[in-house]
């Protein structure tokens, strides 16, 4: 069982940056693959970013250059480095696990924390 904490959501200018992390309670983080999603009011859920258990990273068009996924597994937390934040990724932000293969597919995922809101202003 894994439970998953985002924390790091927060209002913030366009062109600015914001640093999210996901903290990981259980055993065997190392072991698991994380993603980062995001959903806007009336639209469907997105794949932003992806890492595997061994560090490979895979990221959705819309985010790549401008967001970076990292994990410290001695910390258990996945990061989502965010930068030239524009107005259209305002949405709520949503950390997922799932066994050792990163995907880029919602339900592919297990385990899903309860997001956090980004808010960019114009």
């Amino acid at each position: 069982q894994v439970q998953l904490v985002e924390s790091g959501g927060g209002l913030v200018q366009a062109g600015g940056s914001l640093r999210l992390s996901c903290a990981a309670s259980g055993r065997s983080f190392s072991t698991y693959a994380m993603g980062w999603f995001r959903q806007a009011p009336g639209k469907e859920r997105e794949f932003l970013a992806a890492i595997s258990s061994n560090s490979n990273t895979y990221y959705a068009d819309s985010v790549k250059g401008r967001f970076t996924i990292s994990r410290d597994n001695a910390k258990k937390t996945v990061y989502l480095q965010m930068n030239s934040l524009k107005p259209e990724d305002t949405a709520v932000y949503y950390c997922a696990a799932r066994a050792y293969t990163a995907k880029t597919y919602g339900h592919e995922y297990e385990y899903w924390g309860q997001g956090t809101q980004v808010t960019v202003s114009a």
